[in-house]
């Protein structure tokens, strides 16, 4: 009796005729994985004793060598149910969470602060929150916060006067 290679059981779990992505510069329908998923909706596969992702397997069997350590594979199709080898790309985790569409990393891609002041080494500080903020804003902010105090009147103060005679008179 043949028994099928994973290779085999891997392609009768693909789907080709999934969605068109509407991602610019990715081509083609998805290839969507209909066999089992996690709980976050990636598609798993069981091989060689174990449990392995179904894109890091069609990855890693399309290049037929092991995805490089350090690198993760991006869905540039955004449907984590594909595993059609051109919409896959090994990337850095930096990469694959500015591509994104969250709000981490909508916040990474702003290069400057809300008053146009950009976002490098020399004018940017990390907040105990681990927030970008801005010097040359807080510095601002700052300069305007103490010329206010220097500018708000002292209180005022009723003068002393010398007793007059009409009023030691009384």
């Amino acid at each position: 009796m043949h028994r099928p290679t994973p290779a085999e059981r891997f392609a009768a779990k693909v789907n080709p005729a999934g969605p068109i992505p509407l991602i610019r510069g990715v081509h083609g329908r998805c290839h969507l994985w209909t066999g089992g998923a996690n709980e976050k909706g990636y598609g798993t596969f069981y091989v060689a004793g174990r449990t392995v992702k179904a894109y890091r397997f069609a990855v890693e069997q399309a290049d037929g060598r092991p995805i490089a350590p350090g690198l993760e594979v991006d869905h540039r199709c955004r449907n984590r149910a594909c595993v059609r080898r051109s919409h896959l790309e090994a990337v850095t985790h930096r990469v694959n969470i500015l591509r994104s569409t969250n709000h981490v990393a909508a916040r990474a891609r702003v290069t400057h602060c809300p008053a146009g002041h950009p976002y490098d080494d020399a004018n940017t500080y990390r907040a105990p929150n681990n927030t970008r903020k801005c010097r040359a804003c807080k510095r601002e902010k700052s300069r305007a916060r103490r010329a206010a105090t220097r500018e708000q009147p002292l209180a005022t103060v009723a003068t002393l006067t010398a007793p007059t005679p009409e009023r030691q008179a009384a």
